[in-house]
């Protein structure tokens, strides 16, 4: 007996296939539009506080604080738009992959080798395609460093050298103290704040980099 030619798309799943295509990309350019919003909001908050606190020499250093609150609160938002943009993303990605490669390398489209399965069962049984943690720590690798940096060094120069150099260490905490809170434990608390943004974006490019590194033909996102 011939072997069983494999089935190939009529024109009319192709056309539907190319409509699909359209509607997922579109999709992902709505959620990378509500992404670049909650970006511009960190940047411009910043802004409202680095102007407030080197607007003169009695101005506070707490803006700069406060902010970080802010920008947690944006960097959340963002993850969660992230997660979606992702499964979009995938989505459009995978069809380039095995339905226009193919097409454009003059291979011919088949249905035999499992990618429609895999696409079928992501419509059937949507989920996100990466954990909420992850999706923080790569919106903090391409944007969110950067603003902490800033923050950082505001911060830094608000307290070393506005209004007038320090004349000495324990002009530090002095400084530093915000209210009852003493300068010790703002700068506890500022350690801190960082190492958990720098450790959670290490740690989701050591994450990344173990996932692309044993990715199976048939994983989506």
């Amino acid at each position: 007996m011939e072997p069983q030619k494999p089935r190939e798309f009529s024109a009319a799943e192709i056309g539907a296939l190319a409509h699909l295509y359209r509607g997922e990309v579109y999709r992902s350019t709505v959620w990378r539009t509500r992404m670049d919003t909650t970006t511009n909001w960190s940047v411009v908050t910043l802004g409202v506080a680095l102007s407030i606190t080197f607007a003169n020499r009695d101005a506070s250093p707490v803006p700069l604080v406060l902010v970080g609150i802010l920008i947690m609160l944006f960097l959340v938002l963002e993850a969660r738009r992230y997660r979606y943009y992702n499964g979009w993303r995938a989505r459009a990605h995978w069809l380039e992959v095995h339905f226009y490669a193919p097409m454009l390398r003059g291979g011919g489209l088949k249905l035999d080798d499992g990618w429609t399965e895999v696409l079928a069962n992501d419509y059937l049984h949507p989920h996100f395609h990466i954990p909420y943690h992850i999706a923080m720590g790569r919106r903090i690798q391409r944007n969110y460093l950067w603003i902490l940096c800033i923050q950082s060094l505001a911060y830094l120069g608000k307290i070393i050298v506005h209004p007038t150099p320090i004349a000495s260490f324990e002009q530090v905490w002095q400084r530093a103290a915000i209210g009852p809170i003493p300068g010790q434990v703002m700068a506890l608390g500022g350690v801190i704040y960082i190492a958990a943004w720098v450790g959670l974006a290490l740690y989701t490019a050591r994450h990344d980099s173990r996932r692309h590194a044993g990715r199976s033909p048939g994983m989506m996102g």
